[in-house]
């Protein structure tokens, strides 16, 4: 028998996540995390502190929805938790403008298909009960969109991403849920992008039932802890009446292990899947410190280096294309276009985590999650100008950062 290959221990280095997300987790979370005990899935301590958190997050959603609670996994989790109501034959209009909110639209289109059509094309169904509406990289969905096509094809779900991180875009939220209202639909929407950086609460859009986000972005808690997700009672009613295939992201059977039993809230959870406590701990000590930050505050801060960071690379000869307040997107100078994977890949040897756009047209994508310093955001932009020059920009440099220190001067006197 050959001997086993032994590989050396891991060590991965610090970077600075300058992307979409994940963001550099707080020390606070990852102190939470490494001081957390080993401990039963079933322990007390675990369970409060699940409690705990289902009642933090409905703070941070903004909502009385005795559904909500976070889904063991990644962003992905939560959405097929949020998307699991959807059955085959579903008749379904989802809205895509990037990446994210296209590989949402696939994921209802095998959900809503039926076996003929996934026999047809298992990984790409066209399903019949289903219409994506494409809108252009780049641009927003607006109401008056969702509002035409919802009149026309009054479908029983509807679809939309409120912040599309793919393009970087805005999606009008007020108009989608009027829309679901006024044509009856069931609104779903993906807040992956929006949850702890916008300043919104979920029930003030009634035309939404659903919503789903991600652990590691504007909650900034570690990936791969709890993805938080929000039903109303007319979304739990309709998967009580015609069910959800699935055991382990069933909204209803995922509620119980978080103390919600029957649409009520009871002392402690009961199982349903091995929690970890470092989980919880560390999404516990995320929820907090979003809380103790405040959810107005924080939507503030984050317009506020944006705009420091848009404009700091307009400065540089970019073009923001963006209108998200914890990303920009951005084409490269004229003389650089074309070389946006190289400049990426450039930045992420040197430990600078930026990312270029995952679709056509390529552009480049600087995130500010937990970067809300004039230090953090005078770094990210030192670094992506060095970046530029060493391909052969010709920046100047110093007149880029004495604006962003303008920019910072100013507030300061303002105060």
């Amino acid at each position: 028998m050959n001997e086993p290959t032994i590989f050396p221990a891991l060590e991965i280095p610090e970077t600075l996540a300058a992307g979409p997300g994940p963001g550099n987790t707080d020390p606070r979370v990852l102190a939470a995390f490494a001081r957390t005990g080993l401990a039963d899935h079933m322990q007390a301590d675990v369970l409060r502190g699940m409690i705990e958190c289902k009642q933090m997050l409905r703070q941070v959603w903004g909502t009385r929805n005795t559904y909500t609670y976070g889904v063991g996994g990644t962003g992905f989790s939560g959405l097929d938790c949020m998307l699991g109501a959807i059955l085959p034959g579903d008749s379904v209009v989802a809205f895509v403008n990037g990446t994210f909110s296209g590989i949402d639209g696939l994921t209802i289109r095998m959900k809503a298909a039926t076996r003929e059509e996934l026999r047809a094309n298992a990984l790409d169904p066209q399903a019949a009960s289903v219409t994506v509406v494409t809108v252009p990289h780049g641009e927003s969905v607006t109401g008056e969109i969702v509002e035409k096509v919802l009149a026309e094809k009054k479908p029983k779900w509807a679809f939309m991403a409120h912040w599309e991180t793919g393009s970087g875009r805005v999606n009008d939220l007020r108009g989608f849920s009027e829309a679901c209202e006024r044509h009856g639909a069931m609104g779903l929407v993906d807040a992956v992008s929006s949850l702890g950086i916008a300043d919104f609460s979920i029930d003030d859009y009634p035309g939404v039932v659903g919503w789903a986000s991600c652990p590691q972005k504007g909650v900034l808690c570690l990936p791969l802890t709890y993805a938080p997700v929000s039903f109303t009672d007319r979304y739990i009613a309709e998967v009580r009446a015609n069910g959800c295939a699935s055991y382990v992201h069933n909204p209803v059977l995922e509620a119980r292990h978080w103390g919600v039993v029957e649409g009520k809230d009871v002392a402690a959870g009961s199982y349903h899947r091995t929690h970890s406590g470092y989980a919880v701990a560390a999404f516990h000590e995320a929820l907090r410190l979003t809380l103790q930050q405040g959810i107005a505050q924080k939507a503030r801060d984050y317009a506020f280096h944006e705009k420091a960071l848009k404009d700091a690379v307009t400065a540089m000869g970019c073009t923001v294309t963006s209108n998200m307040t914890s990303l920009v997107v951005l084409n490269l100078p004229a003389s650089l276009a074309g070389r946006e994977k190289e400049l990426v890949q450039g930045a992420r040897a040197r430990g600078f985590g930026i990312w270029p756009t995952l679709s056509e047209p390529v552009q480049v994508r600087i995130g500010i999650l937990n970067q809300l310093s004039q230090a953090a955001i005078t770094e990210i932009v030192t670094r992506f100008g060095a970046g530029l020059n060493e391909m052969g920009a010709g920046i100047d440099m110093d007149r880029v950062r004495e604006g962003l220190a303008r920019h910072y001067q100013t507030a300061i006197a303002a105060e």
